[in-house]
């Protein structure tokens, strides 16, 4: 198939042995690339022993045939390892630039394993790719980092790089993007597995061209609809993706305190719409993305400033600020940026210490375990100051760095029940007491808690994919259907991080599946179908969840927090409701084919080319 550069990069750190391997076009076949690819990869090239911090496990980045072409908001790649985290399958997706630098360098993928003896980056270009010297940049953060490599390399290069977290092995620690614009790789702990390696960054910069069908066609394709995007995704991008705070802290989907408060007039200080009115000083767009969503925020004085750096999003506000409680705008754009420069996932670092914030309030933690730091709801000092904890791995940070759910092991005393995470991944900003899919998603997604996994909730809403069996939103606590109506869009998303295809691109129904398989068909020269699409994302999710089972995780583990599944949250005009997860998921297993402990069956297996798992 036309559409890829057609090579995956193999780098052993071991032995520092680099080389370029042809990809198998039956595999594209089969997965596309991206999100598939990786996971192809990484299920057959790792095992039950591997320990996700040693050198045997692989990290993975992989873009696909949409990556680098006139399709919008499509610069993003895929990134897969043996999560440090969960020690299961880990995965995040990530835009910016960098994916467009690896597939114009020559390469489709990029496939590490090893650990090097010193400190090390991976340059790669169209020359190829050489493992070079990091020491003088070990125990910078991100951009201090990516500054330094920009100079060694090119101006123009985008930087995979971590912070010191991931150097730390901090194992909530992502990879931040450094290019134009800073986006990170974040969920489940993909940064210490680098740090585990003794690799700093990948840096990649190209401008090779590769073969598409029908570029012509594909421009004149994409040209017609972009007014259409532009106008649906308007708002959007004036206010990004925190513009709908307001809203949705009405109608009970905004974490609050550690996801027990039911209402909070805070959020309606850290919205979109206050900081576009306030401080932001400009939009941030991924390459070839016209819907700009990314914040760029400036602060000259104050407690916070100065700052001039990017802005949080959405999901970095709900954890860092609604979890916490934390009202004060400029200390939760502080935290976030720290974040971008260690190197933390704002999503898990955000939760674990709005735990930390009810473990003090129950006593199981002093101000002798926080060093002095009063760990009280709203404290924006004490927001910041466990960033830096966490970030450096020091003092009660190194525990909080864990995680939630191995730091409530660690304190006992009944943390367990209300540290809120679903397979060691602490959720996203999205209650599943407010959409059953999500709760359904939560409990059955690859990687844990994960509201990306079916991007469904945007579909109780107001969106509509009539393709796919979806002519109208669903009710959010509606039952007959959910199984059906959550497991389509989990494999539609499959297939969207395997093309790969910014979910945004959907917002206002301007982007529709349709459009993506006229596209995929437009520039690999393949003819395709709807049945042929899906049915990828369909092994791509059963392939995650076969990698899985092989860990030992099924029913058992496929549950919601106590707190998700007991407390209800209470406040004017909300109708939250408890998910009923056991009808759920025996809805979903049979919709999916699996069995009642949860594992794929072997004809569902036998369906979808997997094999015997």
């Amino acid at each position: 198939m036309k559409g890829y550069q057609g090579r995956l990069l193999r780098v052993d750190l071991s032995t520092r042995k680099v080389q370029s391997q042809d990809l198998d076009g039956g595999m594209l076949e089969q997965y596309l690339g991206g999100a598939g690819v990786g996971a192809r990869l990484l299920y057959d090239e790792t095992t039950t022993d591997t320990d996700p911090l040693g050198p045997d496990n692989l990290l993975i980045a992989c873009t696909g045939p949409f990556t680098g072409t006139a399709v919008p908001s499509s610069s993003r790649h895929h990134m897969v390892a043996r999560s440090p985290l969960t020690s299961i399958f880990g995965e995040s997706n990530v835009g910016g630039s960098w994916a467009v630098h690896l597939k114009r360098a020559g390469y489709d993928g990029v496939a590490v394993r090893g650990r090097a003896e010193t400190p090390v980056y991976l340059w790669i270009h169209e020359g190829g790719a050489e493992i070079r010297d990091a020491a003088p940049i070990w125990g910078q953060d991100s951009s201090q980092s990516a500054a330094w490599l920009k100079a060694q390399t090119a101006d123009k290069a985008t930087c995979a790089v971590i912070g010191q977290a991931g150097e730390r092995q901090v194992l909530i620690a992502g990879v931040p993007h450094v290019g134009e614009i800073v986006r990170a790789a974040a969920r489940t702990g993909l940064g210490a597995v680098m740090g585990s390696k003794n690799l700093k960054a990948m840096v990649a910069y190209g401008q090779r061209d590769w073969e598409i069908a029908d570029p012509e066609g594909l421009r004149q394709d994409v040209k017609q609809l972009l007014p259409h995007i532009a106008k649906a995704t308007e708002t959007f991008g004036k206010y990004g993706t925190s513009g709908g705070i307001d809203n949705y802290e009405k109608v009970g989907n905004f974490p609050l305190e550690n996801w027990r408060r039911g209402r909070w007039p805070g959020a309606a200080k850290i919205s979109g719409v206050v900081m576009h009115d306030t401080i932001l000083s400009g939009r941030k767009a991924c390459l070839h993305c016209p819907i700009a969503c990314g914040r760029h925020i400036k602060i000259d004085e104050g407690p916070w400033g100065p700052l001039d750096c990017e802005g949080p999003e959405y999901e970095s506000l709900g954890t860092l600020g609604g979890e916490c409680l934390v009202e004060d705008l400029g200390a939760v754009c502080k935290a976030n940026q720290l974040c971008n420069l260690y190197g933390l996932d704002t999503i898990s670092t955000g939760a674990v210490i709005a735990f930390a914030m009810e473990a003090f309030e129950k006593g199981i933690i002093t101000t002798a375990d926080t060093e002095g730091v009063e760990l009280t709801w709203g404290n924006a000092q004490a927001l910041v100051a466990m960033v830096h904890k966490i970030g450096r791995r020091e003092g009660l940070g190194e525990l909080m760095g864990q995680g939630s759910l191995k730091m409530a092991q660690a304190l006992g005393r009944n943390a367990v029940e209300f540290a809120i995470q679903v397979k060691g991944l602490e959720p996203s900003a999205h209650d599943p007491r407010r959409f059953f899919s999500q709760a359904l998603s939560y409990a059955t997604a690859a990687r844990g808690a994960c509201h990306n996994a079916s991007w469904s909730h945007p579909y109780e809403i107001g969106l509509s994919m009539p393709e796919i069996g979806i002519p109208e939103p669903q009710d959010p606590y509606q039952v007959e259907g959910k199984a059906e109506f959550t497991a389509n869009l989990q494999d539609l998303m499959c297939a969207l991080d395997s093309l790969i295809l910014c979910r945004f691109a959907q917002i206002g129904k301007a982007v529709n599946v349709s459009n993506m398989v006229r596209w995929l068909s437009l520039i690999t020269g393949r003819e395709w179908d709807l049945d042929q699409f899906m049915r990828i994302g369909q092994r791509v999710f059963n392939l995650k969840r076969l990698y899985n089972t092989r860990l030992g995780i099924s029913r058992k583990d496929d549950f919601l927090p106590p707190r998700f599944m007991t407390l209800n949250r209470q406040g004017p005009d909300l109708t939250n409701q408890l998910p009923p997860l056991g009808r759920l998921l025996a809805d979903y297993y049979q919709y999916r084919g699996w069995d009642e402990t949860g594992v794929p069956s072997p004809e569902k297996r036998q369906e979808l080319g997997l094999g015997q798992g």
